[in-house]
């Protein structure tokens, strides 16, 4: 697959008419009949590759990749992901446009510090149901025609289910206009030939991850094989030398005498892959994350003893990845050092680090929010639309999430984007 609290901290953002809804352990909804044919074909398939692995186990990372990402059950690949309020969970573009046009209005000053190349490309990696793209066009085209007329917008999507919804709502949404928009998988784009910028909202947090745990004062690995019918999670010696590795690249000592045992934790491998392909990928430009997460030193810290790993199921949280196998999301926070430290290696300079909440406040929300007391909106358009910018700028929720810059071959006045700037206070 080629990618396109103490316990938990701020997990993906649910409905808050379901916040007494949260759930833990095995109280959790149970599945309906139509869901169980691919859960249990997904089991099969784990099973089988349990049975031929050579230790008759797979890591949970195999395992992970399986019920999210299979071709044909996977969450992501078979239509199921929900993404609003009928979904599973939702992200700041489930609140309106606001959050598509504040970013795109950030692309268009980056495409003005590079001198307005053409084309210009915007890589949007994990476009989910494709609404970002969408008001991110429709932004274009009303403000900067000039940005939108040398655009090339690519999608780079992997699961064929999620690209039919895409494609479906650009026709049902810009059908008269004149948008340069592609999907691509990485290998159709030759390396070296993008100039712009590429961006991911909530990917990153979605990638496999291994489970890492300490027993005994060692390192070592969570795994899973079948015990009588049933998936049971057993230990060893880690599956691979770069999951040592891993902890050196972000300066964190584990084990250590600090880390009780049974310590656990999550080791994301696949994001160190993904920034060396978009890396490759970059001729010149940015590269513009955004996910929730936290510094290595937070991250591994040892009173999060459990890890971030945290599953989604009908805007339920719960933490038991072995039920509602196809049909619930999996996910864990990101270690933001470990892209900073692995984009040093392959040629990324960071320009810049900060909050969601910070960087919509400088690009203009606050002026957004201050517009609702100019008499044109009823009160009931006010209410609704106050609360959704709140929402993108509260630091206890989405407002919260980190947004990391990162550069390649910038000259300095390039990396002097306003979304890092300081926003104006009200």
């Amino acid at each position: 697959m080629n990618w396109g609290d103490c316990h938990g901290g701020r997990p993906k953002i649910i409905y808050r008419e379901n916040l007494l809804n949260l759930i833990d352990g095995n109280n959790y909804l149970p599945m309906k009949n139509t869901e169980l044919s691919n859960s249990q074909a997904l089991k099969k398939i784990i099973f089988e590759r349990i049975a031929t692995s050579r230790q008759q186990r797979i890591t949970f990372a195999e395992y992970m990749n399986l019920v999210l990402y299979h071709p044909q059950y996977g969450y992501y690949s078979s239509g199921v992901v929900g993404i609003g309020a009928k979904g599973d969970y939702f992200t700041s573009v489930s609140l309106g446009q606001d959050f598509g046009e504040l970013l795109a209005s950030q692309f268009a000053e980056m495409w003005q510090l590079m001198g307005c190349p053409r084309p210009f490309s915007l890589v949007e990696m994990g476009a989910g149901n494709g609404r970002l793209a969408v008001d991110i066009c429709n932004y274009l085209q009303a403000a900067r025609p000039d940005l939108l007329e040398t655009l090339e917008y690519i999608i780079v999507e992997e699961a064929r289910e999620l690209i039919n919804r895409q494609q479906q709502l650009f026709q049902e949404l810009l059908p008269n206009k004149k948008i340069n928009c592609n999907w691509k998988s990485w290998q159709e784009i030759p390396e070296n030939s993008l100039t712009g910028c590429c961006f991911s909202n909530e990917l990153v947090d979605a990638f496999p991850v291994h489970q890492i745990i300490i027993r005994g004062g060692e390192l070592q690995e969570v795994y899973l094989t079948e015990t009588q019918g049933e998936l049971t999670e057993t230990y060893g010696e880690v599956s691979r030398a770069k999951l040592a590795d891993y902890f050196k690249l972000v300066g964190v000592n584990l084990p250590n005498k600090n880390f009780p045992e049974n310590y656990r934790t999550e080791v994301n491998l696949a994001a160190l892959d993904w920034l060396k392909i978009v890396t490759n990928k970059l001729q010149k430009g940015y590269l513009l994350t955004i996910d929730y997460g936290y510094p290595a030193t937070k991250y591994y810290h040892p009173q999060r003893s459990q890890g971030t790993l945290q599953c989604y199921y009908h805007h339920r949280r719960h933490n038991d990845p072995y039920i509602n196998l196809g049909y619930q999301d999996l996910t864990a926070h990101v270690d933001f050092t470990a892209l900073e430290r692995q984009g040093e290696l392959l040629g990324l300079e960071k320009i810049g680090f900060t909050q969601q909440g910070l960087f919509l406040m400088a690009l203009g929300l606050g002026d957004r929010l201050n517009e609702l007391s100019s008499g044109k909106y009823n009160i009931l358009q006010v209410m609704q639309r106050r609360d959704a910018l709140h929402q993108l700028v509260d630091p206890m929720g989405l407002g919260g999430f980190g947004i990391l810059v990162q550069g390649k071959e910038l000259r300095e006045e390039e990396k002097l984007l306003k979304g890092l700037t300081v926003p104006p206070l009200f």
